[in-house]
């Protein structure tokens, strides 16, 4: 696999953007080690593009015929090093990779007949019965591994496969051949101690380690035996770190023992005692209190035996958390065999160094964020590409903010899921 293909630019004529990220990329297929005859791309555009999605599609099969198309449109989307807001713009990114090691699939392109390792995937977030799309696609791959995110947007909605589509899943699979390394970034901290769910109905959680679940709310965020009206203003900044009982172990990796102060006091002191979720936490909305039976509603299922952690979000834990796993990607393409398969895996290790060279074994990479970390959220415009630039060097990468992220099996927000694509044998220069 050959190092990537892409291009970027803003411009409010879809055509002139189009020519310009395509300039971009015709003068790269002539440096040596790039991918000179595409067969797959990416195309993310944020929202002002979206009633030209198809003549955009039109065109791109003219530029590059035979490349197969995916991506989606994004209320902001990322090149490397730059996120694009509040104006029109579109990134590509393409590759050589052999036709029979990847598939397009959409509801209308069934996955048939294709052994699938992993997939890239894009939905819509009004799709009926979406958990359930992403948990079917994920148990149609080897690995159960996928990475992508939601498609977003203030007015039209749309990802492609092939086509522009509404509504559904759709996006790439890839065979074992295709060496991945997939890291997902939480946005939010805990401010209270994790918790078991010991009686739930549908999103309605009753009962945290066998007491009211409303006064385990109060009681970690430092407002025990406040009346709840009282309390709004401040739990209107609570979020709910939501896991399932088997992943219970890494959802949470205290540092040390938490503090008995308030938890936002804490949050705000950065203190040592800080601790951090790990991937396979879902953070949820709080949206609403009964206080009747003394109980907490959530924007999603809860049953007992999951565990439960209130949190809120952090900025500086954001951008340590992205450092940290920006390290990990790092260290394992330079360090990791390349001859071998891709241990597609999530995992909380230990930060490594970050330095600013390139990364030669990365062919490209895709980097999804939840559209609320956009922005001027990490202190600066584009900051949040700037760190995954600083850490992985020039290399090719396009994204979207995302309204919910995908990894694994898992529907996320307020995280940022990063998937290099490593290059293999005698390709790498």
């Amino acid at each position: 696999m050959n190092r990537f293909l892409h291009g970027h630019a803003t411009h409010p004529d879809w055509r002139i953007a189009l020519a310009l990220a395509a300039a971009q990329i015709e003068a790269q297929r002539h440096a040596p080690g790039h991918a000179a005859a595409p067969t797959l791309g990416w195309v993310y555009l944020t929202d002002a593009f979206a009633p030209h999605t198809e003549a955009l599609l039109g065109e791109l099969r003219q530029r590059w015929p035979g490349v197969e198309w995916v991506g989606a449109t994004g209320i902001g989307i990322a090149a490397a090093g730059v996120e694009y807001f509040d104006e029109p713009a579109l990134a590509l990114m393409l590759t050589d990779l052999a036709p029979a090691h990847f598939r397009v699939f959409s509801g209308a392109r069934p996955l048939t007949g294709f052994a699938a390792h992993s997939a890239n995937v894009h939905a819509d977030p009004s799709a009926a019965d979406l958990a359930e799309l992403i948990h079917d696609m994920s148990a149609r791959t080897a690995t159960g591994y996928l990475f992508g995110g939601l498609a977003s947007a203030p007015s039209r909605l749309l990802h492609i496969a092939g086509n522009a589509l509404a509504g559904g899943l759709s996006g790439v699979a890839f065979d074992r051949s295709v060496a991945l390394v997939s890291r997902v970034t939480q946005g939010c901290q805990p401010v209270g101690p994790q918790r078991a769910v010991t009686a739930a109905e549908r999103n309605v959680i009753t009962a945290l380690d066998g007491e009211p679940a409303l006064d385990c709310l109060l009681r970690d965020i430092g407002l025990q035996g406040v009346e709840p009206r009282a309390a709004l203003p401040r739990l209107r900044q609570v979020l709910v770190g939501l896991s399932d009982a088997g992943d219970a172990a890494e959802s949470v990796a205290p540092r040390e023992d938490a503090s008995t102060r308030s938890a936002f006091d804490a949050i705000a002191r950065h203190s040592s005692t800080a601790r951090a979720f790990g991937a396979d936490t879902r953070v949820r909305h709080l949206i609403g209190l009964d206080p009747a039976r003394r109980g907490i509603a959530i924007a999603d299922t809860a049953e007992p035996g999951m565990r439960l952690a209130f949190c809120a979000r952090h900025v500086e834990a954001a951008r340590r958390d992205l450092m940290r796993i920006c390290a990990e990607v790092r260290e394992e393409v330079e360090t990791e065999d390349l001859s071998q398969p891709s241990a597609l895996a999530l995992k909380d290790a230990p930060s490594a160094a970050i330095g600013a060279a390139a990364v030669s074994g990365i062919a490209g990479a895709i980097y999804v964020s939840c559209s609320g970390r956009g922005g001027a959220h990490f202190g600066a415009t584009s900051a949040e590409l700037a760190i995954v630039r600083h850490a992985l060097g020039d290399v090719p990468l396009v994204g979207f903010f995302a309204a919910g992220e995908i990894a694994r099996r898992h529907l996320y927000g307020y995280t940022g899921v990063l998937t290099v694509f490593r290059r293999t044998g005698d390709d790498r220069s």
